[in-house]
C-alpha cells in the first residue's frame, strides 16, 4: 500500500493542436497596446522609462482591468517526466490551457536561463554567461519593467539571479521577497528592502507571500504580474516534512541512463561515471520536494477563483532548465542532451483563448516567454526579443539555439558549446575556451568535438552519426550547413 499522498484529477485530453482561437488571442493582446519608450540621462545612466499610452488608452477605454493578470511560476532544476509530483498542476493547467511538448532552456544553467526568460534574449545577448555576475543583465530590458510602466504591479517572490547581492532590492518590482542564497528551510530573504531569515518551509513561505500579494487586488485595480520561484526541485533537496517519506513510483530508467559505450561523446562525458542507482534517488529527492510545489499551486488556483480572476489570468508554469538522471553516466545540468535541456511548460489563459486540454509540439525556449507575457499585456517593448510570442499560432520556427559556456564553477572542463536543436535532429559543436573571471567569454572558439543525433529515430541520443564519419556521410547530414547556420546563431542571429 503506497503512502502518497491522495492527488485527484489527471491530465487534459491528451491530443496535438495548435494554438486556437487566434482572433480572440489577437483582440484580448491588443487591447490595451502601450508603446513603452525609455531615454537615457545625459551622464548616460539609466533612468525609469517613460509610458506613452495609445490613442485607446487616452481616451479612457478599454479599462485596464480587462488586461490579464499574469502569473509566472519558474521551478528550479525540474526536468520532464515529474508529471507524478504535479497532479493539481496538471488537473489545472493541462485540462485549461496548453502544454508545449518541445519545450527547451536555451542556456542549462540557472542564472542564464532565469535572465533568458525575463529578458527574451539569448544568453550571448543579456550577457550573463554564469551564476556568478547577475549585474550583467540591463534590467531597462526585462519584463518586470515593461510591465510595470505598462501599469502593471509587480512583485517577486522567490529566486532571482545566483549571487545578486540581498541587500540590493530587485529593480522593477513594487513587492517581493527574495532569497538568496536559497535555501528550503528558515531562509535568507530581503523583505521589501529589509534582509531577514524568515522561518519555515521555503515553498511555503514563497506561496503565502504570492498568495497576500494576489489578496491585494481586493483594493488595487491594476492587473498585476506575479514572479514566483521556488527553490524545489534544486539539490540538495530537502523535502517538506510531511512529505519526507513518501514513496514515489518505481523507476526502470532509460535507455540513455542505461548506455554501457560512450566513445562517441565528448571527452569529459566519456569520464563520467554517474549510475542509474544515483540516478534514481535523485529523482525520487526532486519528486518528494516537487509535492509542495503542487500545493502551492492547488491554493494560487484557489485564490484566483475566491478573487474571480481565474479565467483572466494568464499563468506559465515551466522550469529554469532540466536535469540529468545518470544520463550518459551524468547527474547534472549543463549538457546539450534532451533531459538537460528540455522542460515542462503548461499554460493557461481561458479568457485569452486558448485551447483548453491541448498539448502544441512547436520548437519553444525561453526566450518566448517575455514575448508571450508582453503580448497578453498589449505592450510593445522598446527592447530586442530573440525569441517571439506563443500566443499567435503563425509563430513557429524550425530550429532552437541552445547555449553554454565553461565557467569557473566547473573546475574539470565541460567544454563551451553551443547547439542547434532541429524539429527532428540536433547538430552540437563543443569549443576551446572558457568565461574569465569577470564573466565573459575567452578563447579562441576552436572546435574540439561535435556531434549529430537523428531525434526521430535515436530520441535518447545514444548514437552520435559523426562519430567516425567521412566526408561523404557529413555531407549527407548536411554538417556544413548546419555549422553554418549554427554559427550565425550563436554569433548574434
Amino acid at each position: 500500500m503506497s503512502d502518497a499522498p491522495d492527488r485527484t484529477g489527471g491530465r487534459g485530453p491528451n491530443r496535438r493542436a495548435l494554438v486556437a482561437g487566434a482572433t480572440a488571442i489577437a483582440a484580448a493582446a491588443v487591447a490595451v497596446p502601450v508603446a513603452v519608450r525609455a531615454h537615457r540621462a545625459e551622464d548616460g545612466a539609466h533612468v525609469p522609462a517613460a509610458v506613452t499610452p495609445s490613442p485607446a488608452a487616452r481616451r479612457g477605454g478599454p479599462r485596464a482591468e480587462h488586461r490579464p493578470n499574469i502569473l509566472l511560476v519558474l521551478t528550479d532544476d525540474q526536468p520532464k517526466e515529474t508529471d507524478w509530483a504535479l497532479r493539481r498542476t496538471l488537473d489545472w493547467l493541462g485540462r485549461d490551457g496548453v502544454a508545449f511538448d518541445r519545450a527547451h532552456a536555451n542556456t542549462p544553467l540557472c542564472a542564464p536561463s532565469r535572465a533568458s526568460v525575463m529578458s527574451g534574449r539569448y544568453a550571448h545577448h543579456h550577457g550573463v554567461l554564469d551564476t556568478r555576475h547577475p549585474a550583467h543583465l540591463d534590467q531597462r530590458t526585462t519584463v518586470q519593467r515593461h510591465l510595470r510602466e505598462a501599469g502593471y504591479r509587480t512583485g517577486l517572490f522567490g529566486k532571482y539571479l545566483n549571487f545578486w547581492r540581498p541587500a540590493d532590492n530587485p529593480p522593477h518590482f513594487d513587492e517581493w521577497l527574495l532569497q538568496e542564497p536559497v535555501a528550503y528551510t528558515n531562509g535568507h530573504y530581503n523583505d521589501q528592502g529589509t534582509v531577514r531569515t524568515v522561518p519555515g518551509y521555503s515553498t511555503t513561505v514563497i506561496r503565502n507571500r504570492a498568495l497576500a500579494f494576489m489578496e491585494r487586488s481586493r483594493t488595487d485595480p491594476r492587473p498585476w504580474f506575479a514572479y514566483v520561484a521556488p527553490r524545489a526541485a534544486h539539490e540538495l533537496n530537502i523535502p517538506e516534512e510531511r512529505y519526507a517519506y513518501t514513496r514515489v513510483p518505481e523507476w526502470d530508467g532509460r535507455p540513455s541512463v542505461r548506455e554501457t559505450g560512450r566513445a562517441d561523446k565528448p571527452p569529459f562525458l566519456r569520464a563520467a561515471r554517474h549510475s542509474f542507482a544515483e540516478g534514481r534517488a535523485l529523482r525520487a529527492r526532486q519528486l518528494r520536494t516537487l509535492l509542495s510545489v503542487d500545493d502551492a499551486m492547488r491554493d494560487f488556483r484557489d485564490k484566483l477563483r475566491e478573487l474571480g480572476r481565474l479565467d483572466n489570468t494568464l499563468v506559465l508554469f515551466t522550469s529554469d532548465h532540466g536535469l540529468c538522471w545518470g544520463d550518459h553516466g551524468w547527474l547534472r545540468k549543463s549538457v546539450p542532451y534532451r533531459p538537460s535541456l528540455e522542460v515542462p511548460f503548461l499554460m493557461s489563459w481561458p479568457a485569452g483563448g486558448l485551447a483548453r486540454g491541448s498539448r502544441d509540439d512547436r520548437l519553444t525556449g525561453h526566450v518566448d516567454i517575455a514575448p508571450t507575457l508582453l503580448a497578453a499585456a498589449g505592450v510593445t517593448p522598446d527592447t530586442p526579443h530573440d525569441g517571439h510570442s506563443l500566443l499567435d499560432p503563425r509563430n513557429d520556427r524550425e530550429h532552437l539555439l541552445a547555449e553554454w559556456w565553461w565557467n569557473r564553477q566547473d573546475k574539470v572542463p565541460i567544454h563551451t558549446w553551443a547547439s542547434y536543436v532541429g524539429k527532428g535532429e540536433q547538430y552540437t559543436e563543443y569549443y576551446r575556451g572558457r568565461l574569465g573571471a569577470d564573466g565573459r567569454a575567452r578563447g579562441t572558439r576552436e572546435v574540439l568535438f561535435r556531434e549529430y543525433y537523428d531525434l526521430r529515430a535515436d530520441p535518447y541520443q545514444l548514437t552520435n552519426l559523426l562519430y567516425g564519419a567521412d566526408a561523404e556521410r557529413e555531407t549527407r547530414l548536411r554538417i556544413p550547413e548546419l555549422s553554418r547556420r549554427l554559427r550565425a546563431a550563436a554569433a548574434g542571429g
